[in-house]
C-alpha cells in the first residue's frame, strides 16, 4: 500500500480523520518521509494551505513537524506556481487564519516561488487587503519585485485593488519604480482603467514616463481604449498638445477595432483634426502608402472625415494608418491589429485581403525584430493554419453566400521563403548568442546595469529601439523558440509539397518549392527530441496542435521531397531512432517504408534500444509490408556479422566505415 497518496489525499480532501489514522503508530522518520513527499508536485502542507484545510494544517505542524518551508507546486486559475512556499499558497487563496498559523510558527513572509514573486505580492494579486496588512505587519517587504520587475503596487493597481494600492502608498511605496521593460504603476492602471487609483497615483506623484515601447500611461489608456482615463489625462499641465492630439488619434483607432463604434472613432478624430487646426496649425507627418492598406492616406480635414462616414472599410484602414504613425511598426499592437483585421477579413471570406495583410505585418516584423520574435513565431503559425483550412475546405460555402476559394500556391510559396529565411535567421542568432556565451562577460558599469525609466532619459531613444531591446531579453530566455519556428516552416512546407505532383504548380513553380526546401533541409535544424526534419515527415504527432491542424503527418509526399533534396534517411534522434523507425508506428507504414529504403535507409538499423525495422513491426511479419531482400545489401550483412560476432574491427576496415558498422 502506498501511504504517500493516502497521506496526500486526505490532506487534499480536509480529511483529518484518515490522515491521523493512516499516520497512526508510524515512526517519526516515516512520518516525515510521508509529509514531505510529492504527489503532483505538492506537499499534503502545500495543498492543504491551497485548500484552506485549518485543522489539516495545524495538525501537520503541530504533530508531525512538517515544514513550513517546504515548497511545492499548485494551480491557480489553471496557471501552474512552481516552487511555491505554503505561506504563499496560504496568501494567494486569501485564507488568513492559515496565513497567521504559518507565521507564527515561523514562516518567512519575504519567501518567493521560482519567479521571485512573494506572499505579499500574491495577496496583492487577488485583493486580500487583510492579509495584506498582516503580512506587512510582520515584515513582509512591499518592494520586492518578482522575476519581471512587477512590484505589489504595480500588482494591485493592474487588478483595479483601490484599498490595496491606497495602503501600500500610505506606507511610501516607491510609486515611479521600474518594471524590467520600464512600466510604472501608472502604466498598469492606465491599461485596467481604474481612474480612482490613477487620480491617487498622481496625488502621491506618480509621473508620465515612457516605457520600453515607447508608451505613456495616456497612450496605453488609448491602446486598451479607457477613455475616462484619456479624458482625464489630456487636461494634466505635462500633457503637450502633440500627445493630446495622438491619444484622441489613437483612441479614435482602438474604438474602430476593438470597440465596433464608428460614431464614437469620428468624434474623437474630429477633436483632434480640431486641435491640429489651432492657431498655430500642427500637420501630420507624411506616411507611405501601403498596398495592403489599399493605399489609403490619413484624412487632413475634417471634410474629407466627413466623406468617410459611409465607408467602414476604409475607417478600417485609416485606423491601421494611424496605428502604425503613433505606435511605430515594432511596437506588438500594429502587428496585432493588422492581423486581427486580417482574421476579420478571413472570416467574411475574403482570404486575399487576410493573406495580403498578415504577409506585410511578417515581412514588417522580420524587418524589424530580432529573430525567433514571438511576435513573427505567432505569425507564422497563423499562416500554417490559414493554409491548411483553404486547402482543406475549397468550395465550401462560407455565412453570408461566400464560398472558400482554392489557395493561391504562389502565395504560399512566398511565405515559406520567409518562414526559411525566419529559421536561417533563428540559426545564425542561437549561434551567435552560443558563441558570446562561451566569451567572458563584460562587467558594465553600475549605471548601465539598472536603465532609467523617466520620461527625459526614455525620450532619447526611439520607441524603435526599446522594443527590440525588450524583445532581445525575450529571445534569450527561449531556447525552443528556434524549434518552433523550425515546426512551422515544416508544416507550410508539407501543405506545399501536397502540391507538387497535382496541376496546381508548373514545372517552375516545382522548381522554387524544392529550391525552398533545400534550403531549409541543408540548415539541419533538429526539433523536440533531437528530430530532423524526415523524422518530422513520418510522425504522426508531428501534427501541429491549434483551432485547426495545419497539416496531418505523416506525409509521405514531404518524406519523398525531402530525400530528393539530400534529407539523410539514417539521421538518428535522442533515442537512436531513424526515421524508419518512426515509420513503423504509423498508418501509412508500407509507403513510407518504401520511400525511406528507396533513398537509402538501412533496413537493420538498431536504436539505442536495440529496436529494428522489423522487431518494431511485429506481430506483422515484415514480409508483409516489404521484400527485406531487396533492401539488403552486402555491406549491411557484413556489418551485421561483424556485430553479431563482436569481431575487432578497429584499425582493419577504413575509419570511415565505422559508424555505418555501429549503425547495425
Amino acid at each position: 500500500m502506498d501511504y504517500k497518496f493516502i497521506v496526500f489525499n486526505a490532506a487534499r480532501d480536509n480529511n483529518l480523520a484518515q490522515l491521523k489514522a493512516t499516520l497512526y503508530n508510524k515512526s517519526s522518520g516515516e512520518v516525515g518521509s510521508l509529509i514531505s513527499a510529492k504527489v503532483n508536485g505538492a506537499t499534503p502542507l502545500v495543498i492543504s494551505c491551497r485548500n484552506g484545510h485549518y485543522d489539516i494544517v495545524e495538525y501537520l505542524l503541530t504533530k508531525c513537524r512538517a515544514n513550513v518551508e517546504q515548497v511545492g507546486s499548485v494551480s491557480f486559475d489553471g496557471e501552474p506556481i512552481e516552487d511555491a512556499p505554503p505561506l504563499w499558497c496560504a496568501a494567494a487563496a486569501g485564507h488568513l487564519g492559515i496565513v497567521k498559523m504559518l507565521v507564527r510558527r515561523g514562516a518567512n513572509v519575504n519567501s518567493t516561488t521560482r519567479t521571485n514573486s512573494t506572499p505579499l505580492r500574491a495577496a496583492c494579486f487577488d485583493g486580500h487587503y487583510e492579509i495584506v496588512k498582516y503580512l506587512v505587519h510582520h515584515g513582509a517587504d512591499f518592494e520586492v519585485a518578482n522575476r519581471h520587475g512587477h512590484t505589489c503596487l504595480m500588482i494591485a493597481c493592474y487588478k483595479g485593488h483601490f484599498r490595496i494600492a491606497q495602503y501600500l502608498l500610505s506606507l511610501n511605496a516607491d510609486v515611479n519604480r521600474c518594471s524590467v521593460k520600464g512600466n510604472t504603476a501608472l502604466h498598469d492602471c492606465a491599461e485596467s482603467g481604474s481612474l480612482q487609483i490613477l487620480q491617487l497615483l498622481l496625488k502621491h506623484g506618480a509621473t508620465m514616463d515612457v516605457d520600453y515601447y515607447g508608451m505613456t500611461p495616456l497612450l496605453a489608456a488609448s491602446v486598451t481604449g479607457h477613455m475616462p482615463i484619456v479624458e482625464h489625462l489630456i487636461t494634466l499641465p505635462c500633457v503637450n498638445r502633440e500627445s493630446r492630439i495622438h491619444a484622441l488619434e489613437l483612441l479614435g483607432a482602438t474604438y474602430v477595432d476593438r470597440k465596433r463604434d464608428m460614431a464614437a472613432a469620428l468624434n474623437l478624430w474630429r477633436r483632434a483634426l480640431e486641435e491640429r487646426a489651432v492657431e498655430p496649425p500642427l500637420e501630420k507627418k507624411v506616411q507611405e502608402q501601403v498596398p495592403a492598406y489599399e493605399m489609403v492616406r490619413e484624412v487632413t480635414s475634417v471634410e474629407e472625415l466627413e466623406e468617410m462616414v459611409l465607408d467602414p472599410d476604409e475607417m478600417r484602414m485609416q485606423a491601421l494608418v494611424i496605428r502604425q504613425r503613433i505606435l511605430g511598426p515594432t511596437h506588438p499592437d500594429t502587428s496585432y491589429y493588422i492581423r486581427f483585421r486580417g482574421a476579420h477579413y478571413a472570416d467574411a471570406g475574403r482570404f486575399d485581403r487576410c493573406i495580403e495583410l498578415w504577409s506585410y505585418a511578417l515581412t514588417m516584423q522580420q524587418k524589424i525584430l530580432q529573430p525567433l520574435s514571438p511576435m513573427t513565431q505567432s505569425s507564422l503559425l497563423s499562416f500554417a493554419e490559414l493554409f491548411s483550412f483553404m486547402l482543406v475546405e475549397a468550395g465550401r460555402l462560407l455565412p453570408r453566400g461566400r464560398v472558400v476559394p482554392p489557395i493561391e500556391p504562389d502565395s504560399m510559396l512566398t511565405i515559406f521563403y520567409k518562414a526559411v529565411k525566419e529559421v536561417e535567421r533563428g540559426l545564425a542568432f542561437t549561434l551567435e548568442q552560443q558563441k558570446d556565451q562561451q566569451q567572458p562577460q563584460k562587467q558594465l558599469p553600475a549605471a548601465e546595469k539598472s536603465p532609467s525609466c523617466s520620461a527625459s532619459s526614455s525620450a532619447s531613444s526611439s520607441s524603435s529601439t526599446t522594443l527590440l531591446s525588450a524583445h532581445q531579453h525575450d529571445c534569450n530566455h527561449d531556447p525552443n523558440a528556434l524549434s518552433r519556428t523550425m515546426i512551422s516552416a515544416i508544416h507550410i512546407g508539407c501543405l506545399l509539397s501536397s502540391l507538387l505532383d497535382t496541376d496546381a504548380l508548373n514545372p517552375e513553380m516545382r522548381r522554387q518549392v524544392m529550391g525552398a526546401l533545400y534550403r531549409l533541409n541543408r540548415l539541419k535544424v533538429r526539433v523536440r527530441f533531437d528530430r530532423t526534419a524526415l523524422h518530422y515527415a513520418c510522425y504522426r504527432e508531428g501534427t501541429l496542435a491549434g483551432r485547426y491542424p495545419s497539416c496531418q503527418f505523416p506525409s509521405v509526399t514531404l518524406a519523398k521531397a525531402l530525400l530528393e533534396v539530400g534529407a539523410d534517411p539514417n539521421a538518428i534522434d535522442e533515442a537512436g531512432n531513424t526515421p524508419l523507425h518512426l515509420a513503423t508506428m504509423q498508418p501509412y507504414v508500407e509507403p513510407l517504408s518504401h520511400i525511406l529504403l528507396e533513398g537509402g535507409a538501412h533496413l537493420d538499423t538498431k536504436n539505442y534500444a536495440g529496436e529494428t525495422f522489423e522487431s518494431l513491426l511485429a506481430p506483422t511479419p515484415m514480409h508483409k509490408i516489404i521484400d527485406p531482400m531487396k533492401y539488403t545489401t552486402l555491406a549491411c550483412l557484413a556489418a551485421r556479422t561483424i556485430k553479431k560476432h563482436d569481431i575487432r574491427y578497429e584499425g582493419t576496415v577504413p575509419a570511415t566505415l565505422y559508424e555505418f558498422i555501429e549503425l547495425h
